[in-house]
């Protein structure tokens, strides 16, 4: 692939693994465990075309309305991922990063969240953010809040508040907005994420079912944001 006009920043909402896991007759968790491959090739082939910022939608505050079995065994699935794929992280310099009520999390996760991202913080590579007990509206309150208590202590004016400054109250600080929005399994909408950020994003919507995503969707999906014309507005 050639590396003009490759995105900065790509954010991902991964939808289909239950679908995948059901066509087959399998359990749900086993299309979570097979989405969970397809994020290792992902990121590689992030690594590999120069994207710097891949951010995934993993677990949004709605999910957490469904049934308590699944909920338990995808933070269990979480924490093991992260035990088995720290070391793949530090060889390969990605920055792990997670954005999202963490505090809602169960505390085992919440302390290898939290590890993993102390181990990677140094390093140069990709920087991949889970979103984890995520939504939008949820960030954008926080965000609020935020903001009214640095007003309240004397550290923020009203005249100082701006796109610019809001956008530091927000999960993602310090990272750029992103570039190209892909959404598996054909569904059309946005779900409740990076309402804020994704204001001039280009979006990118495929069939596939998550688990079933791979390098070569990934470049094509590439393909077609370079054949994009982005304004701004203008």
């Amino acid at each position: 692939m050639m590396m003009d006009s490759i995105p900065t920043h790509i954010a991902i909402i991964m939808d289909g693994n239950g679908r995948w896991a059901r066509e087959r007759r399998l359990p749900k968790i086993v299309g979570h465990r097979k989405g969970a491959e397809a994020i290792r090739e992902i990121l590689k082939a992030c690594a590999e075309f120069g994207v710097n910022y891949l951010t995934l939608y993993a677990f949004s505050t709605e999910n957490w309305k469904r049934p308590k079995g699944e909920v338990g065994a995808l933070m269990r699935l979480l924490e093991a991922q992260l035990n088995r794929e720290i070391r793949n992280l530090m060889k390969n310099g990605v920055r792990f990063n997670v954005i999202g009520r963490i505090a809602d999390l169960p505390e085992r996760l919440q302390s290898k969240i939290k590890r993993s991202m102390e181990l990677t913080r140094a390093n140069t590579g990709v920087v991949l953010t889970l979103a984890l007990s995520y939504g939008s509206r949820a960030e954008i309150i926080d965000g609020i809040k935020k903001i009214l208590d640095d007003m309240e202590q004397g550290r923020l004016k009203k005249e100082d508040i701006d796109e610019e400054s809001f956008g530091r109250y927000l999960y993602t600080n310090g990272m750029p907005d992103p570039d190209l929005l892909i959404r598996t399994s054909g569904e059309m909408r946005v779900s409740n994420f990076l309402l804020w950020q994704i204001s001039y994003s280009e979006f990118y919507v495929t069939k596939k079912l998550w688990p079933d995503f791979r390098k070569k969707d990934l470049e094509r999906a590439i393909e077609e944001y370079k054949k994009r014309r982005r304004r701004y507005g203008a």
